[in-house]
């Protein structure tokens, strides 16, 4: 199924190899870190954590159908031409807006790292996806 130029199919996956990525990524590789930077303890859970992970989902989801309407202008169908879109959109649209979002709140240098290097992953994982699932 097609809409504006998109597989549905590929981009609800490229959604949910984000969220995964997500959940990996802050509830397991960088947990202790993350929650010490943002200054929650350790043990410390949200008191919605279902609503919190499908809005997590819903954006993940319109990330993905806006990559894969780049991915679909550049008429790009190769893994590696996919993974270069999805590099260019995550240093692009969102590193550089974080970095200076992280700047103005006089966040600590390693948490933008840590939250763009998901973002970037996340783009560069789901752009070689969109590109060769069309």
């Amino acid at each position: 199924m097609y809409f504006l130029n998109a597989n549905v199919l590929a981009v609800l996956t490229a959604a949910v190899l984000q969220w995964v990525l997500g959940w990996l990524w802050y509830g397991v590789l960088f947990n202790k870190s993350w929650k010490a930077l943002v200054g929650q303890s350790t043990d410390a859970k949200p008191a919605n954590a279902g609503s919190v992970m499908a809005i997590i989902f819903v954006v993940n989801f319109i990330v993905s159908f806006a990559l894969a309407q780049v991915v679909f202008l550049t008429g790009w169908t190769t893994i590696s031409k996919g993974t270069f879109a999805g590099t260019v959109c995550g240093l692009g649209f969102v590193a550089g807006p974080l970095l200076a979002q992280h700047i103005s709140e006089r966040r600590p240098f390693k948490l933008f790292g840590i939250n763009a290097l998901y973002w970037l992953f996340a783009m560069l994982l789901s752009g070689g996806l969109l590109a060769v699932w069309r």
